[in-house]
C-alpha cells in the first residue's frame, strides 16, 4: 500500500520527464486556461507524486483564474471589470511562467490566494 500523499514533499524522479510534464502543466494553462492543467492531471497523476503536485496546483489556479474573469465580466457594466480582466492577465502570466520555472528547477510551488479546488 502507498503512503498517503503529502503536496510539496516529492521532488521529480531522476532520469525521467517529471521535470517537462511539470512544467508544461505550468505553461498549458497561459494558453488553455484549464484544460491543459486538468489534462496532464488526469493523465499523470498515478505516475508521479510530483507532476500531480504541480498539475494540481495550476488547475486550481486557473479554475480560480477562471472564476475571477468571469465577476470581472460581469463587473465591466460599472467599468472597474476592464481593469480587473487586465490585472488578472498580467497575474496569469508572471505566476504561471514562475510556476513552471520552479517545475523545470525541480522545486515545489504554491500560487497565493487560490481557491484548492484538486488536491
Amino acid at each position: 500500500m502507498r503512503p498517503p500523499h503529502v503536496p510539496g514533499r516529492y521532488g521529480p524522479r531522476p532520469g525521467s520527464d517529471d521535470t517537462t510534464m511539470a512544467m508544461l502543466a505550468h505553461l498549458l494553462g497561459l494558453l488553455t486556461t484549464f484544460i491543459g492543467p486538468l489534462i496532464i492531471y488526469s493523465t499523470r497523476k498515478d505516475e508521479s507524486a510530483y507532476v500531480r503536485d504541480h498539475a494540481a496546483e495550476a488547475l486550481n489556479f486557473h479554475l480560480t483564474l477562471l472564476i475571477a474573469s468571469i465577476a470581472s465580466v460581469i463587473l465591466m457594466i460599472v467599468l472597474i471589470g476592464f481593469f480587473l480582466l487586465l490585472a488578472i492577465a498580467i497575474i496569469n502570466i508572471v505566476l504561471g511562467v514562475s510556476g513552471s520555472i520552479a517545475a523545470s528547477k525541480g522545486q515545489p510551488f504554491r500560487y497565493p490566494a487560490i481557491i484548492r479546488f484538486v488536491s
